[in-house]
């Protein structure tokens, strides 16, 4: 019903930059919110950065100060600006959405398939 295809991974020194974005398409009646979530080998998926619809953000703690997310509704994309990247940022960087769907309204929450961000020391 709805996909998200994420772009913008790859290899990066520490201290460098890397923009993550995340194209939602669809029959897309609304999105709530949008995030993105990342996953290291041998550890739990954990939130990054979330966003809703009005705006509003919160943040991992460990993240603070360095990532940025915002989003555009009128493309349904949302994205990710990290900077002074850190050797431990390095996982799989996912995109979630969540909201409504379709002709007869329905909800949905779905994924990216993952974009690797890897950050060298």
């Amino acid at each position: 019903q709805v996909q998200l295809v994420e772009s913008g991974g790859g290899l990066v020194q520490a201290g460098g930059s890397l923009r993550l974005s995340c194209a939602a398409s669809g029959s897309i009646f609304s999105i709530n919110a949008m995030g993105w979530y990342r996953q290291a080998p041998g550890k739990q998926r954990e939130l990054v950065a979330a966003i809703t619809s009005g705006g509003s953000t919160n943040y991992a703690d460990s993240v603070k100060g360095r990532f940025t997310i915002s989003r555009d509704n009128a493309k349904n994309t949302v994205y990710l600006q990290m900077n002074s990247l850190k050797p431990e940022d390095t996982a799989v960087y996912y995109c979630n959405a969540d909201g409504v769907v379709g002709l007869s309204p329905s909800l949905f929450d779905s994924w990216g398939q993952g974009t690797q961000v890897t950050v060298s020391s």
